[in-house]
């Protein structure tokens, strides 16, 4: 499990970091600036940004499936003295690695899609992805020796039917990319401008969770494995609401951006802001106080035991205090790449970084606090870079926060507060839970969490809080 778990890593992180990350914070705004032109030059940039896209992705995928002991021993140097973790590993890659190229596509068209204010197929496709691997550990990983080489194969597939669900849509709008290939077209080599620092500025929390699961190849069997399933359910909240609100964002403050209107832009992102903090303050309660819960009902069973629960929950634990951050960088990377100014949010997410991979080996192997240590210096990095990032708005008067903030946190904090007081009273213990079969283990959990956030939606109706106001 180990092996499989960190080498989904490598092109798990790469499709974050240029499909879903630097990719579409390149991509949009510029594509928002050829949209004033006229539908030509559209057209052009579109089909001469998939050719480089297309040449760049192959080139990478071939070096990668060349290479691929030397990739397994710089993201997995742990498994370097176990040759049978270190074989399975060299397998999967080779098999899930071009998942990448395909999901690069999707991301691609997914950006076009977005521009033009479709935004619903592009944010259900990753629902795909999860059904394939569902089909392939349940009906085709039973009937071959080694299950999870089914797994496997399914990301490679779950790839290849995600780009292609798309392709009506794009047929649809007239803008069906054509492969043509020129980097010396202006547009390309804008994007190409904004994406290489975008890599690093986009998804710094998804390299600081490489730079975590190199780190616990070196600490004691399933370290990889606890961070993983952290990691996955922390995705949750990330993937449905905070990628989701940093989606659709970024084609407006782009558009505001090119009509110079400093105003609307400064207003976008403080709505941005305010509904990632009113979806995040609750996520951050759930999955602190009902980490194990969650953790055992949905993962407990074969070989993943009672304290691989326990040790995930250390981890989603320490994660989940940085959650907010994590959600808020999402919102704040958008607004300097909407303003073609990547530079700024690279050099912060640099020393976030350099920080985050001091702080890992200091607390998970000085301090001895092994795969939880990386959780928290995970979490610790993410509040830096929101702070920082933030700073930078504000002396640049790029961001004026409206009227009624403090009144916001008082409201914030008594929904969140009750929320709590719910919780605490009303959830099981983790040993409880365990006496139940699967099914009622997830009734219980469907249970909480709807009534938390019936609680949760009331106690702020209570305080004056109109939740059409945040999703207008």
């Amino acid at each position: 499990m180990d092996a499989f778990v960190v080498i989904m890593k490598i092109p798990s992180v790469f499709r974050r970091l240029f499909a879903e990350g630097a990719f579409n914070q390149a991509f949009i705004p510029v594509l928002a600036e050829y949209k004033e032109k006229n539908i030509l030059e559209v057209k052009n940039l579109i089909n001469n940004t998939l050719g480089t896209l297309t040449l760049a992705l192959l080139s990478l995928t071939t070096l990668v499936l060349l290479f691929t002991p030397i990739f397994v021993m710089i993201f997995a140097p742990g498994f370097y003295n176990e040759p049978l973790k270190k074989e399975l590993a060299e397998d999967i890659l080779q098999i899930t690695f071009p998942y990448l190229f395909f999901v690069s596509l999707v991301a691609f068209s997914g950006s076009i899609l977005n521009s033009y204010q479709k935004f619903s197929l592009p944010a259900l496709t990753p629902l795909f992805y999860n059904l394939i691997l569902i089909i392939a550990a349940i009906w085709f990983a039973p009937k071959i020796e080694a299950p999870i080489y089914a797994i496997a194969w399914g990301v490679f597939f779950a790839g290849i039917i995600q780009f292609l669900i798309q392709i009506p849509s794009l047929v649809r709008l007239g803008l069906l990319p054509r492969f043509k290939f020129n980097m010396h077209h202006p547009g390309v080599r804008k994007v190409m401008f904004l994406m290489i620092p975008g890599v690093i500025a986009g998804g710094i929390s998804q390299i600081n969770m490489l730079v975590d699961t190199i780190l616990a190849s070196f600490l004691s069997t399933g370290s990889p494995s606890w961070l993983y399933v952290s990691d996955r359910l922390m995705q949750l909240p990330l993937g449905i609401f905070a990628i989701a609100v940093g989606t659709v964002i970024l084609p407006r403050l782009s558009s505001l951006f090119i009509e110079d209107n400093k105003e609307a832009f400064s207003n976008t992102l403080d709505w941005s802001i305010k509904l990632i903090l009113l979806i995040g303050f609750p996520a951050v309660i759930g999955l602190v106080l009902l980490s194990e819960s969650i953790i055992l009902s949905l993962f407990e069973r074969g070989a993943f035991t009672s304290n691989d629960s326990l040790q995930s929950s250390y981890s989603l634990i320490a994660l989940a205090f940085g959650l907010v951050a994590f959600m808020l960088i999402k919102i704040l990377t958008p607004s300097f790449f909407a303003r073609q100014e990547p530079k700024k949010p690279m050099y912060v997410a640099l020393f976030s970084l350099f920080l985050n991979a001091i702080l890992a080996w200091q607390l998970a192997f000085n301090l001895e606090l092994g795969h939880v240590g990386l959780a928290i210096a995970s979490s610790l990095s993410a509040f830096f870079t929101v702070f920082i990032l933030l700073l930078l708005l504000r002396i640049e008067k790029v961001y004026d926060p409206s009227e009624g903030w403090l009144l916001f946190w008082a409201r914030l904090i008594f929904a969140s507060f009750s929320l709590l007081i719910f919780l605490l009273f009303f959830r099981e213990e983790p040993s409880t839970l365990r006496e139940l079969n699967n099914f009622w283990q997830l009734f219980y959990l469907l249970k909480i969490v709807i009534l938390g956030i019936a609680l949760y939606l009331l106690a702020l109706r209570l305080t004056g809080v109109r939740i059409k106001d945040f999703i207008n």
